[in-house]
C-alpha cells in the first residue's frame, strides 16, 4: 500500500474516513435510492455501515429484485420460488426484529403468493403491524401469467389465494394504503366489502385483468372510503358505476369491452383527473362524453387515448358543460388520416383550458393487424363551430406529438391560434417510429433528412410562415425533434 507522505494514511483508509464522517441521515438517503439487496450488502463494508440498513424508515422489498438478472419473457416457477425464498429471509430480518430507531413509516412490498409463502409472509406482516413496527403498507400481489393466457379457473384460483391471505391475516387491512392485484375474478367474493369496508386506509387501488364474471356491472358505494386513486387495466366489466367515492381524485381505465359508456359517476366531489385509454373494436358503438362526466363538478385534467383506432366518442356540443373548469386536455392516439378539426368542439367547451395536448398515431406496422376487430376507421363527423371570436382566453400551450406539415394539421393549428389570443407556445414534436415501422422502410430512422418533420431553419421557417400567415398570435413556434 502506498502511504500518504504527510500522515501515513493510505487511500483506502482515507476514503473510509470520508464515509465515516457523514451523518446517518446522508448515508440513509444513499441507501434509500438502491434496491433492498444492495442496501443489505452494504452492511459488510465497515462497522460504520453495519447497522444502517435496519435504520431505513421507508423500505421497498420487491420479489423481482431477487430473480435472475437475465429473465426470459415467461418467468419460470422455480425462479419465482427461489426469489420468494430470498424475499422471505430479507422480510424476516427487517420485520421480525425489534427496531430501536422507530417504526417503518412505509413498506412497498411486491410478492408472489405461490406455494405456501402467503403463510410465511402473512405472520411477519401481521405481527409487525400489531406491535407497531409497520405503519403504512403498499402491497402488490403479482402474477406473471399473460392476460391472454389466463383462464377463468386460474383467475378464480388467484382470487381464492388472495382472499385466503387477507382472511388469515386481517391485521394487514389496518395499514394497507395501496393495493395492486393481478388476474383475479371476484365472482365469488364480496369485492366492495374487501376493498372498501375492510381496507379503511386504502388510498390507491390498481387492478389488472380483474373482473366480476360475465361482465357484471361493478357498483361502488363507499361514502367512508379514503380511496383517491383508482386504476383499471384490461378489467372486463359490464360497466363501472361510481355511486359514491367522496375522496376519489384520479380515475384511469385502460381497455374496456363495453359497447357503450364504460362508466358513470354520481357522488365524486373530489374527482379532478380522468384518463381513458382504449382501442375501440367494431362492436364499440361509442358514447357521448357528457354522459360520463354528468354529475362531476371539479375535473381539471382529461386524457383520452384512442390508440390509433376509431373514435369511441360520439359527436356532441353544448352538452359538454362539465369541461368548463378544465385546465389540461390530452387527446392521444388519433389516427394520422383523421381530420383534427373535430377536437375544436371540445376546445370551445373548455374556456379555461391552459394546455392542449395532441398526439398523432401513425403505425403502418399495425394497420393490417387484427382486421376482424379493428377494420373501420371512419373520419370524425363532428359539426365544427365556425370561428367567431377568441374563446380560449387562458390557453398558454398547444403541443402536437407526431407533427408533419400536412394541410389538415396546419389548418388545425391555425384554428387553435385564432381561438387563443394569449397562446404562448406551440410545441411541434417528432414522434419516433417503432422498430417494426422502421423495418418496413416506411419511416426512415431519425435523424434522416427524408422524414417529413421540418429539419433545418429553412424548412422550419416555412412552417412558421404557413401557421402565422393572416393569424395574429404571440405564440412561439418551437420544433422538438
Amino acid at each position: 500500500m502506498e502511504l500518504d507522505n504527510n500522515n501515513g494514511i493510505g487511500p483506502e483508509v482515507e476514503d473510509e474516513d470520508r464515509l465515516s464522517i457523514l451523518v446517518d441521515d446522508i448515508l440513509l438517503s444513499i441507501l434509500g435510492r438502491v434496491d433492498i439487496t444492495t442496501a443489505v450488502r452494504t452492511c459488510v463494508l465497515s462497522v460504520r455501515w453495519k447497522h444502517l440498513p435496519w435504520l431505513l424508515r421507508e423500505l421497498t422489498i420487491d420479489v423481482k429484485d431477487f430473480l435472475p438478472v437475465l429473465q426470459p419473457n415467461l418467468i419460470e416457477a422455480e425462479h419465482m420460488d427461489e426469489a420468494m425464498s430470498s424475499l422471505r429471509k430479507v422480510a424476516r430480518s427487517f420485520l421480525a426484529n425489534p427496531r430501536s430507531e422507530g417504526a417503518i413509516t412505509k413498506l412497498h412490498l411486491k410478492v408472489y403468493l405461490i406455494n405456501n409463502y402467503a403463510y410465511e409472509i402473512g405472520p411477519l406482516l401481521s405481527e409487525a403491524i400489531d406491535i407497531g413496527i409497520l405503519k403504512d403498507l403498499d402491497l402488490a400481489i403479482l402474477d406473471e401469467k399473460e392476460i391472454s393466457d389466463c383462464t377463468d379457473e386460474q383467475m378464480l384460483q388467484q382470487a381464492s389465494v388472495v382472499n385466503g391471505f387477507f382472511s388469515a391475516y386481517p391485521s394487514v387491512f389496518h395499514c394497507l394504503t395501496r393495493l395492486s392485484l393481478y388476474n383475479i375474478c371476484f365472482a365469488e367474493l364480496d369485492i366492495n366489502h374487501l376493498l372498501f369496508e375492510c381496507c379503511k386506509q386504502l388510498h390507491h387501488l390498481y387492478l389488472s385483468n380483474c373482473d366480476l364474471d360475465d361482465r357484471s356491472v361493478w357498483k361502488i358505494d363507499a361514502p367512508d372510503s379514503k380511496l383517491s386513486v383508482l386504476q383499471l387495466n384490461v378489467c372486463l366489466l359490464g360497466r363501472l358505476d361510481v355511486l359514491c367515492l367522496p375522496k376519489l381524485q384520479h380515475l384511469e381505465w385502460d381497455t374496456w369491452l363495453c359497447a357503450r359508456a364504460p362508466l358513470s359517476f354520481s357522488v365524486v366531489p373530489s374527482l379532478k383527473e380522468i384518463c381513458l385509454i382504449c382501442a375501440a373494436s367494431n362492436t364499440n358503438r361509442g358514447f357521448v362524453l357528457s354522459e360520463v362526466l354528468n354529475d362531476t363538478t371539479s375535473i381539471h385534467t382529461i386524457k383520452l387515448d384512442f390508440q390509433g383506432e376509431k373514435l369511441w366518442l360520439q359527436p356532441e356540443g353544448k352538452q359538454l358543460t362539465a369541461l368548463n373548469k378544465l385546465r389540461k386536455l390530452s387527446l392521444h392516439g388519433i389516427f394520422v388520416e383523421f381530420n383534427l378539426l373535430w377536437t375544436l368542439v371540445l376546445l370551445d367547451a373548455a374556456p379555461f383550458l391552459e394546455i392542449f395536448d395532441i398526439e398523432i398515431w401513425e403505425h403502418p406496422c399495425q394497420i393490417n393487424d387484427s382486421m376482424e376487430m379493428y377494420e373501420e376507421r371512419p373520419n370524425p363527423s363532428w359539426k365544427v363551430p365556425k370561428f367567431a371570436s377568441p374563446s380560449n382566453l387562458y390557453m398558454k400551450e398547444l403541443q402536437i406529438i407526431g407533427f408533419k406539415p400536412l394541410e389538415q394539421q396546419i389548418e388545425f393549428i391555425r384554428s387553435v391560434m385564432q381561438r387563443a389570443p394569449i397562446l404562448n407556445t406551440v410545441l411541434l414534436k417528432y414522434d419516433d417510429p417503432c422498430e417494426d415501422c422502421e423495418k418496413m422502410g416506411i419511416f426512415p430512422p431519425r435523424p434522416s433528412r427524408n422524414c417529413m418533420f421540418p429539419k433545418g431553419e429553412d424548412e422550419q421557417d416555412m412552417v412558421v410562415n404557413l401557421l402565422k400567415d393572416g393569424v395574429s398570435s404571440p405564440a412561439r413556434i418551437i420544433f422538438d425533434d
